[in-house]
């Protein structure tokens, strides 16, 4: 796991845990004590303070209230408002680095305006550990102090004893936590004291930041590790210690990384975070910080041109300085009436310096303006890779779904079994493309995805092709028809995908081939009971008969039979005719026929003819 070896003025954004472990409200108060009013100022608590207070930051706790160099006043309001935001907290962190003294075997922590004078002051100037200890009393699962206060006490050698029986120890004194959860960890063993260290922060500090955020590892077992560095660093003379007692469950500072399932984050996200913060803390230390955390590179070389910049702006300070001090000079001298040669001497004076300050103010605008240039092309480098990786991302998204669902249809267009069922087209659904993936599409796989929605909707019978066909067009016609839109049906268009994509079923009625009728979303096979069959008009009609139809050589035989018949001699027989006369009506006698007669007036009648 990389170190987190940034100094105490930078805190580098905020390292997002995810998983359940989120619920968990944790907060931290950090004070680093250095400048002492009456001891030697201390080098390394301020650092120490930001270091652990930015460990604290990344690692995801809810609020990190880092404090410097506080006062006994300062302190007593810094713990009464942290003991207010413990009261709903799991977690509660309170890491102290400065002076501290133990006397009748009370640990106490002391102000920057302590002065000790007497023994007993510390009653009255420093912060007894039970009053820390009270201020995250409130805290359900978990309540840390950590001091790092080991050092010599140098008010131990000026302090005046008032009783003799009074012990001022050395170091820190043993202490047991009486509330249940509690741990309180020593820079170094009860009666020793700890090391600054030759280095930025101390050898406790550095192996604290290293260890205490990994991710799932119980705190017993981290204090374990961070002994193990302190006393390797310190050749074995520094041994921290923690005191109180957890229980069996693993009580980790930070909760374990849950494993990643979706798309891994850029590696570069972090390195550009950590950039843009130290864009905004725009200070040396914060910039030198970047470059020992990140040494080359694009971004190393981006901070190394804000550094001259802030290096053009300190000459031109120290410039403008030196040219008021000589400007000042000069002013005596005059008042004093000096000599003319001092004069003249300290108006060349000021006007090197002039000139001075002067190249100074322009060298600093050059670099200002190399590095605002460096900076903009920073973030379109940025914004170019950003949007060519989601682009690319995008069209393969979309390209894999489309074809894995057309490879769908035709595997389930070949397994469908052979029905009196016509079944409509299988629905397409295109993958959702947000608007900035569906503008990158070519016009190929645009028109292939409108078609595929066209089909979906029920306007396109066709299969999806990347061309922009005549039938694509009065599919889209159709849908304008029937959705009611005016999408341009000349091309196929973003927001035409967009418009298809948002109607959830079928536009277009269905329409199906002679001999089957729409049921729902299906053509099913029209079935006509007996003696009837489906008309022109797709509907069920009775089956006429057929009429015979004569036929060239049915009328020849014919007209031979009747030739025959008429040609052959008429044989007797009952004809079935009537015969009537003034007796009344009788049958045609047998052998006879009615035909007509012209009787003595020339009157033709009607009688029976016999042969």
């Amino acid at each position: 796991m990389r170190a987190y070896r940034f100094i105490a003025a930078i805190i580098f954004g905020t390292w997002l845990v995810c998983g359940p472990a989120q619920a968990q409200k944790r907060v931290a108060l950090v004070i680093g004590n250095s400048a002492y009013k009456s001891a030697p100022k201390l080098g390394n608590p301020v650092n120490d303070a930001g270091l652990i207070g930015g460990m604290l930051k990344k690692a995801g706790f809810d609020t990190v209230d880092v404090r410097q160099d506080l006062s006994a006043p300062e302190m007593r309001k810094a713990l009464r408002e942290f003991g207010t935001r413990t009261r709903d907290a799991d977690i509660a962190v309170i890491y102290y680095a400065g002076h501290g003294m133990e006397v009748d075997g009370t640990n106490y922590l002391i102000p920057t305006d302590a002065a000790l004078e007497a023994d007993t002051d510390v009653y009255d100037e420093a912060l007894p550990i039970d009053r820390v200890l009270v201020s995250i009393e409130p805290a359900k699962q978990l309540r840390l102090v950590i001091l790092d206060a080991c050092r010599d006490n140098p008010f131990a050698k000026t302090m005046k004893r008032t009783v003799a029986s009074r012990a001022i120890g050395r170091g820190l004194a043993k202490i047991e936590p009486t509330t249940p959860n509690t741990m309180i960890a020593f820079a170094a063993k009860a009666g020793s004291t700890a090391s600054d260290g030759d280095s930025r922060n101390s050898p406790f500090a550095t192996a604290l930041a290293e260890h205490l955020p990994k991710p799932g590892l119980d705190l017993r077992k981290a204090f374990g590790f961070v002994r193990d560095d302190v006393l390797k660093s310190t050749a074995n003379k520094q041994e921290p210690f923690v005191y109180g007692s957890l229980g069996g469950d693993d009580v980790p500072l930070v909760p374990a990384k849950p494993v990643a399932t979706g798309p891994q984050a850029n590696p570069q996200s972090e390195l550009r975070r950590d950039y843009e913060l130290a864009l905004q803390l725009g200070t040396r230390d914060g910039w030198e910080a970047f470059l020992a955390q990140y040494p080359e590179g694009f971004y190393a070389n981006l901070a190394k041109g804000q550094l001259n910049k802030i290096g053009a702006e300190e000459t031109r300070a120290s410039a403008e300085q030196k040219a008021k001090a000589a400007e000042q000079e000069k002013t005596r001298l005059i008042a004093e009436r000096a000599q003319k040669a001092e004069q003249d001497k300290a108006a060349a004076a000021a006007k090197v310096a002039e000139d001075a300050r002067i190249a100074a103010e322009k060298q600093k605008q050059i670099e200002q303006a190399r590095a605002e240039a460096a900076e903009q092309q920073r973030k379109i480098a940025e914004a170019a890779a950003a949007k060519a990786l989601a682009e690319k991302q995008a069209v393969e998204k979309a390209k894999a779904e489309l074809a894995a669902k057309q490879a769908a249809e035709k595997a389930e267009q070949a397994a469908k079994p052979a029905a009196d069922r016509q079944l409509p087209e299988p629905e397409q659904k295109v993958a959702a493309l947000s608007p900035g993936a569906a503008s990158t599409l070519s016009a190929a796989d645009l028109a292939k995805a409108v078609q595929s929605e066209l089909r979906r909707v029920g306007c396109l019978t066709s299969a999806a092709e990347g061309e922009w066909s005549s039938a694509a067009q009065r599919s889209l016609t159709l849908f304008n028809k029937y959705a009611g839109t005016q999408l341009d049906v000349k091309i196929a268009s973003v927001d035409a995908l967009d418009a298809l994509k948002a109607k959830p079923g079928r536009v277009c009625p269905l329409v199906c081939n002679f001999g089957f009728k729409a049921d729902g979303d299906q053509c099913v096979k029209i079935t006509c009971r007996a003696g009837y069959r489906v008309g022109e008009d797709n509907e069920c009609e009775k089956v006429q008969e057929k009429k015979p139809v004569a036929t060239r050589e049915e009328s020849r035989r014919r007209d031979t039979d009747r030739k025959q018949t008429e040609a052959a001699p008429s044989a007797p027989q009952a004809s079935g005719q009537m015969v009537c006369g003034n007796a009344g009506c009788r049958p045609v006698a047998k052998g006879c026929r009615l035909g007509t007669a012209k009787q003595n007036h020339g009157v033709t009648v009607t009688t029976e003819i016999c042969n």
